[in-house]
Order: C-alpha cells, then structure tokens, then sequence
C-alpha cells in the first residue's frame, strides 16, 4: 500500500480531515453522507496521484489524491482531496469531490 495512502487514512482516523463545499454539495446530491465518504477513504488500497492546477494550491508540486474504493455497504465513491499543513498540523481535505463514482471519471 501506497505510503501516502496510510498518511491519509491515519489522518482520517485522528479526525485530522475537512470537508470543503464543493464536496459537501456532492455528498448531499448524491445522497451520501461524510461517513460514506470517510468509510471509501479507508477502504482504499490504492490512490491516483495528480500535480494540482489549483489557483489555491500552497506551492507549485501541491499533490491532489484521487481515491475510488467502497463503502461499507458496497457502494463505489470517487473522492479528490489534498494534505497540507497549518500550524505545523497536517490535515487532510476532500476539496475537489466526494460522489458516487461512475464510469469515465
């Protein structure tokens, strides 16, 4: 497992993470909730790793995390979030998307 991806869920399991707006809406749309999201985070054995192109993005090589992987009751979610640092505190957040996935994503 990808080291990165253990950094990310030992995140969420500290409750070092926050959901952004864009995803809040998504979850609510499709009818999902933080826990379904949280629950495909951990789930995950694998993520996509991408420069982001952001205008909020802290430094030029940010890193955008791409996850799809299951929820406990077996539904597929895409999820897009970024680690940075705050106060010497790292935190994990699902800025970009959190949705149900579907094909072409």
């Amino acid at each position: 497992m990808d080291h990165t991806l253990i950094k990310i869920k030992r995140l969420i399991w500290r409750g070092k993470y926050e959901f952004r707006l864009s995803a809040e809406i998504q979850l609510a749309n499709d009818g999902l909730t933080h826990d379904d999201a949280l629950e495909a985070i951990l789930n995950a054995d694998y993520l996509k790793k991408k420069n982001s192109t952001s205008q909020d993005k802290i430094g030029p090589k940010e890193k955008v995390y791409i996850i799809e992987s299951f929820t406990y009751d077996g539904i597929l979610m895409y999820t897009k979030g970024a680690i940075k640092k705050s106060g010497g505190q790292e935190t994990f957040y699902i800025i970009i998307s959190a949705k149900r996935s579907t094909s072409g994503d």
